[in-house]
């Protein structure tokens, strides 16, 4: 049968696959893989506060896994979005549909005793579309399947993150859902590094990659559907784990170093008025504003509004007026996210 990603594979055989051996290719970047993934996990577990600087990266792989869709959002819409109770950005809105399945999806998954099962699928695709999605009922046998391929170690012995590729591949290849299975086969990714304790917070940024080379991407799909071409996929995916594990502790590194500097800063420009909690929030959410403070119940209306412009005065945030409203923007924090070459 020839791959076409929109449709269910219904003569797709389950995992693992029959006869499939490591390359020598393969082995060696799967020590690389392990290595740079063991690196970001320290950093993540040395972190005091990591929800802070987790945020805005699990932000941005979500603006990426959502791009690779076809839907497209700038990082203004986003997180002027992400700063408002409501928006109207359809792209925007869809994009932290995909932040906010990914946290039910992990903590779903911690509830259920650290299993990934088929009804957390679910719950992540309905979070993601905002609907009752529910699995097309040709991919239920299927999905039982890859259900327990992920949560029984003993059915192979394979690494976990070559398991992580075969998993992926299966998922898009199930194709369970009318709409949502590309973001929500990433979602899987993250969650299953994070159950495997190769993580402690679900950062895996490999949509950046995937976006860079997506057509690549389809064109191994297929491969291993029309071709068993098992090696490609992997390494792959392991490339993708290596380049995005290496720039996402990059990017955490330089977010330390720059919070640590504003700390100081701040301390100077704002005197015995700093507040701990404004920095904490200008690391979470970037895009600032007089109201956002006080719904946070940080600063009173006339407070914030001194802070901000004292703040903008020391070049430390810069302002953006966006139809009514005046934004400021912690422009350094942005370079760090969007930049892929730190």
């Amino acid at each position: 049968m020839a791959f076409e990603r929109n449709i269910p594979f219904n003569e797709l055989p389950n995992l693992p696959p029959v006869g499939f051996v490591e390359s020598p290719e393969i082995l060696r970047q799967l020590a690389k893989a392990a290595r740079h993934l063991g690196e970001l996990n320290g950093l993540c577990a040395s972190l005091p506060d990591p929800q802070i600087l987790i945020n805005t990266i699990i932000l941005q792989e979500s603006k990426e896994s959502s791009a690779i869709e076809n839907i497209v959002t700038t990082q203004d819409e986003l997180y002027k979005a992400a700063s408002e109770d409501d928006t109207s950005n359809l792209g925007a809105k869809e994009v932290l549909s995909y932040k906010e399945a990914l946290y039910v999806g992990l903590k779903r998954m911690r509830d259920q005793k650290n299993l990934l099962l088929t009804n957390t699928m679910v719950e992540i695709v309905q979070t993601i579309k905002q609907n009752d999605a529910g699995i097309r009922n040709e991919s239920i046998q299927k999905l039982s399947a890859l259900e327990q391929f992920i949560n029984d170690p003993t059915l192979s012995a394979l690494d976990p993150l070559i398991k992580m590729a075969f998993i992926h591949y299966q998922f898009e290849a199930i194709h369970p859902f009318a709409d949502g299975n590309g973001r929500t086969g990433r979602i899987l990714n993250a969650l299953y590094l994070v159950q495997q304790d190769l993580l402690i917070q679900p950062v895996l940024y490999l949509s950046s990659y995937i976006v860079n080379h997506k057509a690549d991407y389809y064109q191994l799909l297929r491969s291993v559907t029309e071709k068993e071409n098992w090696n490609d996929w992997i390494m792959y995916i392991l490339t993708a784990l290596i380049e995005t594990t290496q720039l996402t502790t990059k990017k955490i590194k330089a977010m330390i170093s720059l919070k640590s500097d504003f700390e100081t800063n701040m301390k100077l420009v704002l005197g015995s008025s700093f507040s701990y909690e404004l920095l904490q929030l200008m690391f979470t959410l970037p895009y600032l504003k007089i109201d956002l403070l006080v719904n946070k119940e940080i600063a009173h209306r006339q407070t914030a509004s001194t802070w901000l412009k004292k703040l903008t005065d020391a070049d430390i945030v810069r302002p953006q007026k966006m139809g009514r409203t005046t934004y400021y923007i912690n422009y350094r924090l942005m370079e760090i996210l969007s930049s892929n070459y730190l």
